[in-house]
């Protein structure tokens, strides 16, 4: 492997891991609860807690969570639901 495929390579995590989610989606009266509820399903020790923030003009809404990461299969089906949705423009 060269160095340049080295810094090319993700970072590898070690789980379990606290892991920040930034979901953002249209601005509606539910979307928090939307996000909070698919947090929930697949991290059953999630907290609910979640911070909001909308956006200038007030047409999206960015809502950050904190899961209790237990490996990528569980981050790929939780990015997986939600862009499922239709209601989530992007998850970092």
């Amino acid at each position: 492997m060269t160095e340049q495929d080295k810094s090319q390579t993700a970072p590898k995590i070690e789980f379990p891991c606290d892991y920040p989610i930034k979901v953002m989606g249209a601005s509606t009266d539910d979307f928090e609860q939307f996000v909070i509820g698919v947090m929930q399903k697949h991290d059953p020790s999630f907290n609910g807690k979640a911070t909001r923030r909308d956006s200038r003009n007030g047409k999206y809404q960015a809502v950050n969570v904190t899961i209790t990461a237990t490996g990528e299969a569980q981050l790929k089906a939780i990015f997986e639901e939600l862009k499922a949705s239709g209601r989530v423009v992007m998850v970092l």
